[in-house]
Parts: structure tokens; C-alpha cells; sequence
């Protein structure tokens, strides 16, 4: 799947501009902070917007985590299948600066479990391109990493 997309096959449907907003994941483990941030993002994109949805590849997301369970290939399909998302393009850096700068969604979608500094660079590449960065809240108690940390710790409590 080309991570880059042509903004006019995105922004234009029956003379209509769309907005377009951008999220992002790894989405290794799906879970209920996921499908809240891609609802909320797809209530901001509004009813004429399209939420595109970058899958952050194995070797972007082992520039900060380890490599995830499942392929990119069964994580970017499983984004194609969440009602919420309308287009789920690859994500080559853990950043999302390079498709922001290919796709220049209107909003690029952040959490608060982001670095700042990282957050603040993203404003800066987002008013260069006139869009706008939202910050949406993260639930701890939504984590792929906890979830993760739970299923291991049930297993070593059955040996």
C-alpha cells in the first residue's frame, strides 16, 4: 500500500472540500483507548471528512518499542476493517512528520502519552502547512504495553 496519498483524490468528493485528519498507532493489541481515539478523530473529520489512519511499520515502531506480535501486514488489515477509518496508510518513522508533510491533513491527531517536544515540532510542520494539531487525552488504563504486561503476568502465574 503507498504511504503517500494524492491530496486531491482525498479533498474533493462532488465539489466538496473534505477535511482530513490524521492518526496514527501500532496497533498490535486493538483495544477500547484505540477505538475511542479513531471515533473522536472521525467526529472532528465530520460527516464530509476522512480519517486516514497511518500503521506505524515493524522498523518504525523498533525506533522506540520492541518489534510488535503481529505482522504490519495483519495490523494495517485489521485498520482497514475499523468502521471509523476511512483510508490506513503505512507509517514508515515512529513520527508522523513525513506522511503529514505527503498527505497535509487539515489535523494531525496527538496524544498526551507523546513527548512534548515531539508534539511541538508537530504544531510547527502543521502551521506550515495550515493545518492544526489536537491533543487528545491518553487512558493508561488503555495500554497495548499493559495489556501485554497483564497476559505475561497470567502466564507466569500458571507455572
Amino acid at each position: 500500500m503507498d504511504s503517500l496519498i494524492a491530496q486531491d483524490q482525498l479533498t474533493e468528493s462532488k465539489g466538496v472540500i473534505m477535511k482530513l485528519v490524521y492518526s496514527y498507532y501500532v496497533l498490535d493489541i486493538v483495544h477500547k483507548g484505540h477505538l475511542e481515539m479513531m471515533k473522536n478523530s472521525k467526529a472532528i473529520a465530520g460527516e464530509d471528512g476522512k480519517l486516514i489512519v497511518g500503521i506505524l511499520t515493524d522498523e518504525a515502531v523498533m525506533e522506540k518499542k520492541p518489534k510488535p506480535i503481529l505482522s504490519f501486514e495483519e495490523r494495517i488489515e485489521l485498520a482497514g476493517a475499523i468502521k471509523y477509518i476511512d483510508l490506513a496508510v503505512a507509517q514508515e518513522t515512529y513520527s508522523p512528520l513525513p506522511n503529514v508533510i505527503g498527505i497535509k491533513p487539515d489535523i494531525l491527531m496527538e496524544s498526551t502519552s507523546h513527548d512534548e517536544e515531539a508534539i511541538e515540532k508537530a504544531r510547527e510542520v502543521m502551521e506550515s502547512i495550515n493545518g492544526e494539531v489536537i491533543v487528545i487525552p491518553y487512558f493508561p488504563s488503555q495500554s497495548s504495553t499493559g495489556i501485554k504486561s497483564k497476559i505475561n503476568q497470567m502466564g507466569k502465574k500458571k507455572d
